[in-house]
């Protein structure tokens, strides 16, 4: 499935991060239990490596894919300057196969497990040309912030 073959909407709706740390540049699909996003591999990521996105920036290209899909309820009102923040609170499995190189665009999927209250357990795989690079399984915690 190519990143061109959906309708692309703007990941800055539905996260806080911005560059240098924003590793998603597109959601393809959204719905309140599932979620697909593409990111391009640009040759000035920080998250570089020899030419390849190192094993860090794929992990945060996960869990930007997965805080997506929990925190799209935040970013509701596009109007509000709503601030929020979130954590990494556990990684349950994960398993890296593969790592992208500069010029590829990646795509990640991601379904949400579990959810309670600000928590949730969400399964993920991030893939290059059908090709999978890592899969992994994560709880996140996000809240609004005063």
């Amino acid at each position: 499935m190519g990143a061109k073959e959906m309708q692309k909407i703007n990941i800055h709706n539905f996260l806080p991060h911005r560059e240098p740390m924003l590793m998603a540049d597109y959601i393809l699909e959204l719905t309140k239990e599932k979620v697909i996003t593409s990111f391009e591999i640009k040759h000035d990521n920080i998250f570089l490596n020899r030419g390849k996105l190192a094993e860090a920036g794929l992990i945060e290209n996960l869990a930007q894919t997965c805080s997506s899909i929990f925190g799209q309820s935040f970013f509701e009102n596009q109007e509000a300057d709503t601030k929020v923040i979130g954590f990494i609170t556990n990684i349950k499995k994960i398993e890296i196969f593969s790592l992208p190189k500069v010029g590829e665009t990646i795509i990640s999927k991601a379904s949400l497990l579990s959810q309670y209250e600000n928590i949730c357990n969400i399964f993920c795989e991030t893939f290059s040309n059908d090709n999978l690079l890592i899969r992994a399984e994560i709880n996140l915690f996000i809240q609004e912030v005063q």
